[in-house]
């Protein structure tokens, strides 16, 4: 919400911990119901396919794909791992988070697994022994082998579910807003995260063959944003964050029908004051220069003093307990020369560093002496009614080789307070004086978003913007229309069905339409649709289908069937990928006895060797 004069705050919301939720009896009477993961790049969305009514039916968890693991404290504690909305915040931990994804496809299972174990300890589900609910999970379109295969070994190695159902985000949001009416073919714009797909569907399947992905999303508008605005204002470079950057493409950027045309409308001053979007980031109202009293200025710098005092005594204790324990130690070893003890005794002077008797007492006299005076100047401080300042000599001598270093160090640290606290000489007291700023405070700490609210989200069909070498949305779809005869684009066009995050842009709707009618015939007719959730239909379709599926076998990977087929093995259905085995090479049975050159020749089959020795 803008406040006065147009300036809109940075929310900065912290994400709040999932709570550990309690499964309704409904979701395992009479059997156990699917459990519905959304694993997408950027968040993941969890619930229950149940179609009690006592059941929720939206997504219970959501948080960003994210683990950040910390390497332990110093002290001996473990490494900390911290999943999802556990975070808080994700800017002060940005360098220590890991996504298990590559793009849109989960490469780093032992990350994924963390997500996971997340997940079933949120929803209320033991993770321990096996998981004895139905699974279905998201995946990529045109997901690799390798990927599924690893997938399918952490779910039925792992967690032990009894079957598990893959199918592609887009699809599933196609599915959900499959309305009474509409055609069974059409052709899906899905853009994400971190890629960006044309999927067509020709009567109620996937035409794997003729899909394609542009590798730009949100992940890609949110650098570019946040480099532009680095440039721009070089000052504020730490509080330029992603995350802000993300806030600004969710709420304050759109897509320009004509891009052009838009940019010409900004050169315009009166255009560009209604239509500017100033940032404010966080600022300080304390300006540099003091405006403290004489008075205040004393009893600050009795305040510090006083927290000075605590701290020299407090560590004067500390040093008095240390060298009284140096002490006992050394009073021990006199005891071992007293008692005739001598190969302990000359042990003992070996660990501490010392060559002979006459050395062990004058470091005990030395020692006894620096813990009198200690005593003393304790005493001094609890009776002393002046301040007392820190003393720039050291108080006691370096009597232990082992831990002089450290004594040393306290005493500096103790030192470095004195220029500080100096006696000061008295002065006339000044008139004050007021600060008064040359500038706004408040202004120079605002970023100003013209050009930049279109720029950003123009990076999808004008992918040149930010040096990729690829072709945009539109030049995709007549790309993949130009791939198919004049009656199935007309089937195509009549359903281009718009979902994902980035859809969600004011005018992308509108821009669509703009491109399909500057490339299709004269005349000619297309209808384009928008999710109704571009974000959360993906969950709500796999959801609805689920409930629809749950008693049948199609669609659903059992654990026989993954034993028997590989991790790679995928049961169609429709909103699945295309099953695409992998097709090993056929070897040549090997032969006992080289053929003779005569029956070789008589086969009619050639060998390069052969007719290499031949030659020879």
């Amino acid at each position: 919400m803008a406040a006065a004069g147009g300036v809109f705050p940075f929310r900065d919301a912290r994400w709040a911990p999932d709570p550990v939720l309690e499964p309704s009896p409904a979701v395992r009477q009479p059997q156990p119901v699917p459990l519905v993961l959304d694993n997408g790049s950027f968040q993941i969305r969890a619930g229950w396919a149940c179609p009690d009514p006592e059941v929720p039916g939206e997504p219970l968890l959501h948080f960003r794909s994210l683990v950040a693991r910390s390497r332990g404290a110093r002290g001996g504690a473990g490494a900390e791992t911290q999943v999802g909305n556990d975070l808080g915040s994700p800017e002060p931990l940005r360098w220590l988070l890991r996504s298990p994804f590559d793009r849109n496809v989960p490469v780093q299972l032992e990350l994924q697994e963390l997500l996971l174990d997340h997940v079933f300890q949120r929803l209320g589900v033991p993770s321990q022994g096996c998981i004895d609910h139905p699974i279905v999970l998201t995946e990529a379109v045109c997901n690799p082998l390798y990927s599924r295969q690893m997938m399918s070994e952490l779910l039925f190695e792992c967690y032990q579910v009894p079957k598990v159902s893959y199918g592609v985000d887009s699809l599933y949001s196609f599915y959900c807003n499959k309305r009474q009416g509409w055609p069974c073919s059409g052709l899906i714009v899905s853009s994400g995260y971190q890629s960006t797909h044309i999927l067509p569907v020709l009567e109620g399947r996937l035409d794997a063959k003729n899909c394609k992905r542009i590798n730009l999303g949100g992940c890609q508008a949110a650098l570019y944003l946040q480099r532009l605005l680095q440039l721009k204002y070089p000052g504020h470079l730490a509080a330029i964050t992603l995350s802000r950057m993300e806030e600004i493409l969710h709420e304050h950027s759109y897509v320009a029908e004509d891009y052009i045309e838009e940019l010409q409308k900004w050169r315009s001053p009166e255009y560009y004051e209604n239509n500017v979007h100033k940032m404010q980031l966080p600022f300080s109202n304390k300006l540099l220069g003091s405006t403290l009293t004489s008075e205040e200025k004393q009893e600050r710098r009795q305040q510090q003093l006083r927290r000075l005092q605590e701290l020299n005594a407090r560590r004067r204790e500390e040093k008095l307990q240390l060298d009284q324990e140096r002490l006992d130690r050394l009073l021990y070893v006199q005891e071992l020369l007293e008692d005739g003890q001598m190969d302990q005794f000359h042990k003992a002077l070996v660990e501490l560093n010392m060559d002979s008797a006459e050395e062990l007492q004058s470091y005990i006299h030395k020692l006894s002496m620096a813990i009198e005076q200690t005593k003393q100047k304790i005493l001094q401080a609890e009776v002393s009614i002046e301040v007392d300042v820190v003393d720039s000599k050291p108080e006691t001598p370096d009597l232990d080789p082992l831990g002089s270093e450290q004594a040393l160090e306290d005493e500096e640290s103790m030192n470095e307070f004195e220029p500080l606290f100096a006696e000061e000489q008295t002065e006339v007291e000044k008139p004050v004086t007021t600060v008064q700023p040359v500038f706004n405070l408040a202004e120079y700490h605002q970023l100003f978003l013209g050009t930049e609210r279109i720029r950003v989200p123009e990076i999808l069909f004008q992918p040149s913007l930010i040096g990729e070498e690829q072709t945009g949305i539109a030049e995709t779809m007549q790309y993949v229309l130009d791939r198919y005869p004049k009656e199935q684009q007309e089937k195509l066009v009549q359903n281009v069905f718009l979902t994902g995050g980035n859809m969600m842009y004011p005018g992308m709707k509108a821009r669509i339409q703009k491109e399909l009618l500057e490339m299709r015939p004269f005349q000619s007719s297309f209808q384009v649709h928008l999710a109704s959730n571009p974000v959360l239909d993906t969950w709500y379709g796999a959801r609805d289908w689920a409930v629809e599926y749950m008693n049948r076998e199609e669609g659903w990977i059992s654990q026989k069937d993954y034993e028997e087929k590989g991790g790679e093995y995928l049961k169609e259905h429709c909103a699945s990928n295309v099953y695409v085995p992998i097709r090993l090479p056929k070897q040549a049975p090997r032969m006992a006895e080289a053929p003779a050159p005569s029956k070789a020749l008589g086969t009619g089959v050639s060998n390069p060797c052969d007719q290499g020795e031949q030659r020879d």
